[in-house]
């Protein structure tokens, strides 16, 4: 009986070139699997599904993880209003994780002896998948023909056509990346640091005019209605926020980072929902929650991002930064005024019964309720006292 191998299988040129290579070089049997984080319709996974079995699978199945994916991550993001180097929402890196872990756990379901993947020896995929898969599942063989054979596109396509394979492989200009939390762009214009990708690149065409006025309403920190639409999860106003705000050519930029290989990269992308309800968020908390909620809320944030981007998802001190995160919620309920002109955006002001600028206290600048004037003499004196006694000792040093 031929060994079982698990592919995770996308359709390309790579997953394609592996179920060959896995089933006649290496006689094992081949089950694809593609796992759906949100970018992809019905009718693209019947066709991926059709491509595989007529590659020679010997099975084909769909890993729907969209809600998972929110539930378990995509909320964390928003929690922690997570944005790597101040811009990128981590769009694929988050998503990459979640398909390993799927991956993985469907290999020990159907037994399979080996887990594959199409991953070059030249990014960040490569990482996350061998991290995730050694972790749970320990005992089975990780296999990865494009990096161990070190194979060019087009020795990857002369073997298929060998094969007798008819797909047409004409590299498409620009590399094409969506799922739930924003779409990755790569081309040519991000492999250097001066050019920027054209209008063109972007899947989401701008085509809508004018200036619209949304109103985003949060409870305890998710997105559950948009205007007079609620909605029956955040998954579904996440998806219906992406369509009414893409058009507009908004949440567009190109990220420049630090790959867990050591080397800088960039990639463009379009992730208008995930930047919209993230801005609108962090302006929502920052009426709601206190002066060091904040504080911390951004420094473990910053961590939860960075290990999330390396593929780190499993480490336990995850659960403990997502326990933190989620705690800060509780009065993150509300609603968030948000104005859309093509190619940007601006959260204009919120609505919360939790709204810690309260009038009843004090007017910013104006008047102060609760506290009086003496009161203040006094505060800042106690206040100054640390630094008024260094400058006058360093003073009398000087002196003498």
């Amino acid at each position: 009986m031929n060994p079982k191998v698990v592919l995770a299988f996308s359709g390309g040129l790579d997953t394609s070139f592996c179920v060959k290579h896995l089933t006649i070089e290496r006689g094992m049997e081949v089950h694809a699997a593609i796992v759906n984080t949100g970018g992809f319709s019905a009718e693209e996974l019947e066709h991926i599904g059709q491509r595989a079995k007529e590659l020679g699978a010997a099975s084909f199945k769909v890993l729907d993880e969209v809600q998972h994916y929110y539930e378990q991550c995509v909320k964390y993001l928003i929690f922690g209003n997570i944005l790597k180097n101040n811009s990128y929402p981590l769009s694929v890196s988050a998503e990459r994780v979640f398909q390993a872990v799927a991956i993985a756990n469907y290999a020990v379901e159907i037994g399979a002896s080996a887990i594959a993947h199409g991953s070059t020896g030249a990014g960040n995929d490569q990482v996350r998948f061998d991290l995730v898969f050694d972790i749970l599942a320990p005992d089975t063989e990780i296999i990865t023909p494009i990096r161990d054979l070190q194979l060019s596109r087009e020795a990857e396509i002369e073997y298929l056509q060998a094969q007798g394979v008819e797909y047409s492989w004409e590299k498409a200009q620009y590399s094409i990346n969506k799922g739930l939390w924003g779409t990755s762009v790569g081309g040519k214009e991000t492999l250097n640091s001066w050019d920027y990708l054209p209008e063109s690149a972007y899947p989401t065409q701008v085509t809508k005019s004018g200036s619209e006025i949304v109103e985003l309403k949060f409870e305890q920190g998710e997105l559950v209605g948009i205007n007079d639409q609620t909605f029956e999860s955040p998954v579904q106003a996440i998806q219906a926020l992406e369509e009414l705000a893409g058009p507009y050519g908004v949440g567009r930029d190109i990220h420049v980072g630090d790959t867990i290989i050591g080397i800088k990269g960039r990639v463009g992308f379009e992730a208008a929902a995930p930047l919209i309800i993230i801005k609108a968020h962090h302006l929502l908390e920052k009426h709601v929650l206190t002066k060091w909620q904040l504080y911390w809320k951004e420094q473990l944030a910053n961590w939860y991002g960075m290990l999330l981007h390396e593929g780190q998802y499993l480490e336990p001190v995850m659960r403990d930064i997502e326990g933190f995160l989620g705690s800060t919620q509780a009065n993150v309920t509300g609603t968030v005024q948000v104005q859309l002109t093509p190619y940007q955006f601006q959260a204009l002001g919120i609505q919360s019964e939790f709204d810690l600028m309260s009038a009843k206290f004090g007017t910013y600048g104006e008047m102060n309720r609760a506290w009086s004037g003496e009161d203040v003499k006094g505060f800042t004196k106690i206040l100054a006292n640390s630094s008024k006694i260094f400058h006058q000792v360093h003073s009398e040093k000087s002196e003498a």
